[in-house]
């Protein structure tokens, strides 16, 4: 009989190496445009919708104030977002992208490629990949 408690009987063990791994597959072509892994996420949700609270952008990218703050703080230095208050509510801040960080999504439309490429797998198999995470993370 296995031992359930054998690292290598764990499911939650390969998936943690996997999200490390694939973050430091993104770094190289990250690096080029001086951003993080989680400023890409910031950005990559205002390039949908170009203006976010605070409270919006930690609910998609699962992240707390204390966290994203900090990080937002930094991208305001360099220029890729704007941190406003509301005029309506002055507890609210309003997170919008700057020219500087409009321009940063042509130069990062070809990361998706870049790493499908740099991890030898097909589009069909990170569709398989995501689905079943998105699957297991509903619950």
């Amino acid at each position: 009989m296995k031992d359930p408690l054998h690292l290598s009987e764990q499911v939650c063990f390969p998936v943690y190496a996997f999200a490390k791994e694939i973050i430091n597959q993104y770094r190289p072509f990250l690096d080029e445009l001086d951003l993080t892994y989680p400023q890409y996420l910031v950005l990559l949700v205002l390039w949908e919708q170009q203006e976010q609270t605070v409270n919006e952008l930690g609910d998609k990218l699962k992240l707390d104030s204390g966290t994203l703050t900090p990080l937002l703080k930094r991208m305001e230095l360099k220029d890729f977002v704007a941190r406003n208050r509301s005029t309506v509510d002055e507890r609210i801040v309003l997170i919008t992208l700057t020219e500087k960080g409009k321009l940063l999504k042509d130069k990062a439309a070809c990361i998706p490629t870049k790493l499908m490429q740099a991890m030898d797998v097909s589009v069909e198999d990170l569709i398989v990949l995501k689905n079943i995470i998105s699957k297991i993370s509903k619950k």
